[in-house]
């Protein structure tokens, strides 16, 4: 029983240092390189999904968030922080039956007079049915699409500047 339980431990070991070798990670924690260990987030709105979903994926990957620029480690500067929604399709009676929201990012990262990544875009597109008659539910679901879209491309920010 003992060598058994030593073989299962040495096999778990060995997967664990395989796994650590390739550079695997838990999901939601990117390793963010020094520069950008306490950098500040400037935006012309700091409320929107985006930001605070920035901030909270920063703070996730081991990073303290600077609330002044002036010392901190690094500037993630956001350029567009947009949100779109077009109609996709129309009633009979001319009425919107399905909408697309787009949300639209663009930022750059510098640090001093440094400029670590230039003027990067993404954007993340969802659509949605629509209901004259469920207004306020189709409206929150606007609302949950938009902080989801927004949790999507910090996430996506977040490993781009892990590469840095």
């Amino acid at each position: 029983m003992h060598r058994g339980v030593t073989r299962t431990g040495v096999v778990a070991g060995a997967l664990l240092a395989a796994l650590a070798g390739c550079g695997f990670h838990l999901a939601g924690r990117t390793p963010l390189p020094e520069s950008m260990k306490s950098a500040f987030v400037q935006a012309a709105d700091q409320q929107t999904d985006f930001v605070q979903s920035l901030r909270k994926a920063l703070l996730t990957s081991g990073a303290r968030p600077a609330y002044a620029k002036r010392g901190s480690s690094s500037v993630v500067n956001i350029l567009r922080d947009e949100v779109v929604r077009r109609t996709l399709s129309v009633s009979a009676l001319n009425k919107p039956n399905e909408y697309e929201v787009t949300y639209f990012v663009r930022f750059s990262v510098s640090a001093g007079d440094k400029e670590l990544l230039a003027p990067q875009e993404m954007s993340a597109t969802r659509s949605y049915s629509f209901d004259e008659t469920r207004l306020l539910a189709k409206e929150h679901e606007e609302a949950i699409l938009r902080q989801a879209m927004a949790h999507d491309l910090a996430d996506r920010v977040v490993r781009q500047l892990s590469s840095l």
